[in-house]
């Protein structure tokens, strides 16, 4: 026969196992649905018109996207960027204005809602001067090297092909020149023929013939 003390403390061990049980099992999904709050935000490759926002994650956060949240500064108006399915941890900002200053923050997106925002971070985009002035004349890329090397190309050919048609023109007229030069000996027999053809015929006894008048 069980003692009605025994039974109560068994009934109080098995109300302390449940509740505990309960507990950590919130703790599980509350752990599996939250998420923190996407770390070192920077933004790099800012030009006047176009920047590019970088973060970081928590390893083991069950992420598939992002949101973004750009406003320029003292200003009410907000652009609102979300892309989902994705892995990637950089989104390229664009259309902006020269030299204004802008403030950022970056979400996480999971299957059970967003983080928290990130810390904010602010930039200024230069002004078109300050980014043409900053630009060494030393500096030069790749992409502008291989430009110049076309040109160079293009001019060359050009010069060839003006060069080989003055050679042409010069040859042509050497030529043209020869001839006439081996021809002038003919036309001056051919001159000297023919003036002796058109002079005054003799008299076939040797006098001249005279018109009696």
């Amino acid at each position: 026969m069980v003692r009605p003390g025994s039974s109560a403390a068994v009934l109080l061990i098995l109300l302390g196992f449940l509740s505990v049980s309960s507990v950590n099992a919130g703790d599980i999904c509350v752990s599996d649905t939250m998420l923190s709050a996407p770390l070192n935000v920077t933004i790099r490759e800012i030009e006047v018109n176009s920047a590019l926002v970088t973060w970081e994650i928590l390893e083991g956060d069950p992420v598939i996207g992002f949101a973004i949240t750009q406003q320029k500064k003292d200003v009410r108006m907000l652009r609102f960027i979300q892309e989902v399915n994705t892995t990637t941890r950089s989104c390229a900002l664009w259309d902006l204005d020269e030299d204004t200053e802008y403030i950022i923050h970056v979400q996480s997106i999971s299957m059970g809602g967003s983080s928290p925002p990130s810390e904010p971070v602010l930039f200024r985009t230069p002004k078109e001067s300050e980014k043409l002035a900053s630009k060494s004349p030393d500096k030069v890329t790749m992409e502008e090297v291989g430009q110049d090397a076309q040109l160079r190309a293009g001019e060359l050919i050009i010069i060839v092909v003006v060069l080989i048609m003055w050679a042409g023109v010069i040859a042509l007229f050497c030529r043209q020149y020869d001839i006439i030069k081996d021809n002038e000996p003919n036309n001056n027999k051919d001159k000297a023929k023919n003036s002796s053809e058109c002079s005054t015929p003799e008299h076939p006894q040797g006098g001249l013939l005279r018109s009696n008048v």
